[in-house]
């Protein structure tokens, strides 16, 4: 067999690499973890197991995907009764109740019908659009699908809702060919099994794969080579930048920033006075395209969080409760997912003038039990919300530990294992059957709100 020839960067030796191996590859060791049982693909060695650092590193590094299913919530209503196709359609409260929009799709999204918007308001814009109420357990079961499309190809997934995710394929490239291949099998198969579309950026890093999927939605596929990053991002407007919303965009449009290209261009001593430090750097860092941050699987993961920014500012307070719980209930199927306890909950707030809250509280001991965090978090709430219109709401767990480090209470032992065998029965019971087959009665409360998660 010819062989090729690459630079080792684990000791600087010439390395080899077997004729026709993928160019496209990049071994993302520290995301991955040493030891798992996955051969390595950038060297096709066998006998190498993923993440034993072979040094491989090849051209084009464009091998993260961003997956984003389009109006999730609302295909799936219309896949199930299709009968509505055609018209517009809306998920959401009844309006007779301060119910609020958790999803549209995009036949309803051009009369100006968004979500978080009220089920009233919409129902104004378009008297005749289909209500439907939301049916989270259906949803989860749909994405437990999607998510099983995803590991078809890589190990290496990490969601952030119910609706999208990232991939890193650098390790499958050998099996499946380049990212571009994968993504399009992807949506292929998402749409011959599931009857839906998705929409796919593909690009060296998360920040610009998530820019890309959002670019031609519907249905979309958008790829960020390596050597155009730039020549990608400078025309876009900064409100394209994740977490740009519309208040920091006036206070850039007033420094007359309106694209990337012109905030590439400015400078801290301009930032820094309106946005301070952190954030200021951010941004430069984002209109560069540099974003280090690794996919990491949920197994991996040090904290695992979720968090939805609204499209316009939000203070009732049902609204906001509401989206926390189905967040929580996220999470806390994840950690369960990757058997993991949690010690520490965290609380993230950002408000209408773009200041950010992050607010944290220990545990005596760590959990899995859902009850037992959406209480803390409640009690933050109530503590660090005194009715400010939000525009982003978020929860996390971290600290995150192996079920042998709790340690036995005696007094508070039993109902915890009474509360977590609650949980995993209720997990394998929406694993099995989906749909309504089981609800959490202490989210009746706020059932009218709970619907408000993430939905594009």
């Amino acid at each position: 067999m010819a062989m090729a020839r690459r630079r080792n960067v684990a000791d600087g030796r010439p390395a080899i690499r077997p004729e026709g191996a993928p160019q496209a590859v990049r071994l993302r060791v520290t995301a991955l973890g040493k030891g798992s049982a996955i051969p390595c693909a950038p060297c096709l060695d066998p006998n190498r197991l993923w993440g034993s650092a072979c040094g491989f590193i090849y051209e084009d590094m464009s091998t993260i995907l961003h997956v984003d299913m389009d109006a999730f919530f609302a295909s799936v209503e219309i896949r199930d009764h299709p009968e509505h196709e055609g018209k517009p359609v809306i998920v959401g409260g009844r309006a007779d109740a301060r119910g609020v929009v958790a999803a549209a799709n995009y036949i309803a999204r051009t009369f100006g019908i968004h979500s978080a918007m009220p089920v009233s308001t919409a129902l104004r814009l378009c008297p005749a659009a289909v209500l439907l109420p939301p049916r989270l357990d259906r949803y989860s079961e749909v994405s437990h699908q999607i998510r099983a499309i995803f590991e078809r190809f890589t190990p290496v997934v990490e969601p952030l809702s119910l609706d999208e995710a990232f991939l890193d394929v650098s390790g499958s490239l050998a099996l499946f060919g380049s990212a571009q291949t994968i993504g399009h099998k992807i949506k292929t198969m998402i749409r011959n099994e599931l009857g839906m579309t998705a929409s796919i950026g593909i690009a060296p890093n998360k920040l610009l794969a998530k820019i890309a999927s959002d670019l031609e939605k519907p249905d979309g596929f958008v790829v960020v080579p390596a050597d155009g990053i730039q020549a990608f991002l400078d025309p876009l407007p900064v409100s394209r930048i994740w977490g740009v919303g519309r208040v920091a965009e006036r206070k850039l449009k007033g420094i007359a920033i309106h694209s990337i290209e012109d905030l590439r261009k400015t400078t801290m001593k301009q930032l820094e006075p309106l946005f301070g430090q952190k954030t200021g750097r951010h941004l430069l860092a984002c209109a560069q395209g540099v974003d280090s941050r690794p996919v990491i699987p949920d197994r991996e993961a040090k904290s695992i969080s979720h968090e939805r920014t609204f499209p316009q500012d939000v203070d009732q307070e049902d609204v906001l409760y509401g989206t926390l719980l189905g967040l929580t209930e996220q999470v806390m199927r994840r950690l369960r997912n990757a058997d993991k306890l949690a010690r520490c909950i965290e609380l993230k707030l950002r408000f209408a003038d773009f200041s950010t809250i992050t607010r944290s509280r220990h545990l005596a001991a760590p959990t899995d039990v859902t009850s037992e965090i959406w209480h803390v978090l409640q009690q933050l709430m109530q503590q660090h919300w005194n009715g400010q219109p939000v525009r982003l709401a978020g929860m996390g767990v971290s600290e995150l530990q192996h079920p042998k480090a709790r340690q036995a209470d005696l007094f508070l032992e039993k109902k915890h294992v009474h509360q977590q065998k609650v949980d995993r029965v209720e997990d394998e019971v929406r694993e099995r059957f989906g749909k309504q087959a089981i609800h959490r009665g202490s989210a009746s409360a706020t059932s009218s709100a709970k619907p408000n998660l993430h939905d594009s």
